[in-house]
């Protein structure tokens, strides 16, 4: 019987109140080669990160510094314009820290996402509408493009939008 390489990937990002002026996020990915894990939680109305926890379980490239120490460098970050290049700076942009530094990312992403939520709500009931009403949240917030599987290049909502550089 011929060798079958099998791969599989599971990613999550989730938000949720834990007090009432703290909102924690977490991301988790675990796939064939990869566990990890990484969480933020952030003091509103500040966005401010106030604490971290990161674990790498294992990894092809593991960072040179433990997980746990690279992401509490993001404290006292606030959530905002300018986020993705300040979390590279302050965890490194390398081979080995790019993962651990996307997934700080994705929780920020997540806490800004769950501001959308009431947004979301007057989505329109039409599909045309619905369509539109998508495409432009993704112009007004152009972080959103490729941050999920309906704003993926090639996908039918972010159409004739270019991707940030």
């Amino acid at each position: 019987m011929p060798d079958i390489l099998i791969f599989s990937r599971i990613r999550s990002t989730f938000v949720e109140q834990v007090a009432e002026n703290k909102l924690c996020a977490v991301s988790q990915l675990t796939d064939t080669v990869t566990e990890a894990m990484a969480e933020i939680v952030v003091r509103t109305p500040e966005l401010e990160i106030v604490d971290t926890k990161a674990t790498i379980v294992r990894a092809t490239f593991r960072p040179p510094t433990d997980a746990a120490e690279l992401a509490a460098r993001v404290r006292g970050v606030r959530i905002g314009p300018g986020m993705k290049k300040i979390i590279r700076g302050l965890i490194g942009d390398t081979q080995e820290t790019r993962q651990l530094a996307f997934m700080i990312e994705e929780c920020c992403n997540a806490v800004i996402l769950s501001f959308t939520k009431d947004v979301l709500l007057q989505t329109p009931e039409d599909k045309r509408g619905e369509k539109d009403f998508y495409r432009n949240m993704v112009k007004e917030n152009i972080r959103l493009y490729n941050r999920c599987a309906a704003f993926a290049p090639g996908s039918p909502l972010v159409e004739g939008i270019e991707p940030p550089s």
